[in-house]
């Protein structure tokens, strides 16, 4: 484990600083890694990656004698070291060929990881297309219906959201969308066990439509990868419950009698006291004023005195 350090200038301590806790965390670094043996497909997976994940990453070139399912102490140093919390270590071997583990850190301590191999990879190098800037934010597409039953598929899906996440936003500006990955499930194979998954990357090209919104089309950039599941370690429920809490200063504040409906629209509740409807005000009518006793008695020997001389003028 690393050693306690004591600041000792103004540049040490503002590192320091940045590193501590805070009620909005800062984009999560993430950290490639080569293992002790990769192929040129783990290669240009990695390269790729860390492409697409700059400039809040970092790559190392060298090989390094790591196997995360058998001791995950090297992620625990790399992860202090470098304040990251993300981590993609390539390994290649006879019984585990190209294969990627990510891997996820909380409070510089392994929370979970899993295991994909690549069966067949396209390198951004090898697509003669525009590709996007970098530090942009990425558009999400998953495309079938197994994101939300499998453990594995949910897994990944969890792992690729936190590594290209980003920073928080509340708008986003029609220009700053440049590329989309789109996730694509496969069917399940006839043992039970998960399917293939089949990640594509696409740059978003905006054209002329003779409207005020553009036309947008879609032209793959890479990298482009075909990969299937293997090892995988989740987090342990009380240390993933931790993981997931909530400041109170970001949590929303509860408004009285102010509730939110299935859709989404707000519904408020108004309290009203008690109403005498006979002392409401309403329009002035003669047949619906209120009249006593001696009222109605003036009135009916008015109307009399009244039919009485209509008789005497028609006479």
């Amino acid at each position: 484990m690393l050693r306690t350090i004591t600041p000792r200038n103004a540049r040490v301590k503002r590192v320091l600083k940045n590193r501590e806790a805070k009620t909005e965390e800062n984009i999560k670094t993430a950290i490639f890694i080569r293992g002790s043996q990769t192929s040129q497909i783990v290669n240009d997976a990695l390269a790729d990656l860390y492409m697409l994940k700059k400039p809040h990453a970092v790559n190392f070139t060298k090989k390094n004698q790591i196997h995360p399912f058998e001791d995950h102490s090297n992620l625990q140093f790399f992860s202090q070291k470098n304040d990251a919390s993300l981590f993609v270590i390539g390994t290649h071997s006879k019984k585990r060929p190209n294969t990627l583990t990510f891997a996820r850190m909380f409070d510089h301590q392994l929370l979970d990881m899993m295991e994909v191999s690549i069966e067949k990879g396209t390198p951004m190098k090898d697509f003669k297309t525009p590709k996007s800037a970098i530090g942009m934010k990425p558009c999400f597409m998953f495309n079938g219906d197994m994101w939300d039953q499998n453990p594995h598929y949910i897994m990944f899906k969890s792992m690729i959201l936190d590594f290209y996440h980003g920073q928080t936003v509340d708008k986003v500006a029609l220009a700053g969308l440049e590329y989309v990955i789109s996730v694509t499930s496969g069917p399940m194979t006839s043992e039970g066990k998960p399917g293939k998954i089949y990640l594509r990357t696409y740059t978003i090209v905006l054209k002329r439509s003779g409207v005020k919104l553009p036309r947008i089309e879609l032209v793959e950039m890479g990298p482009s990868m075909d990969m299937t599941f293997g090892r995988m370690t989740e987090a342990k429920p009380d240390v993933w419950k931790q993981s997931l809490r909530v400041p109170k200063e970001l949590k929303p504040k509860k408004k009285k009698n102010i509730t939110k409906d299935v859709m989404g629209d707000t519904v408020g509740r108004i309290h009203m006291g008690r109403q005498d409807f006979d002392k409401i005000q309403t329009r002035k009518m003669k047949g619906l004023k209120k009249r006593t006793a001696s009222t109605e008695e003036e009135g009916e020997s008015g109307d009399k005195k009244q039919r009485v001389d209509d008789s005497d003028d028609e006479e």
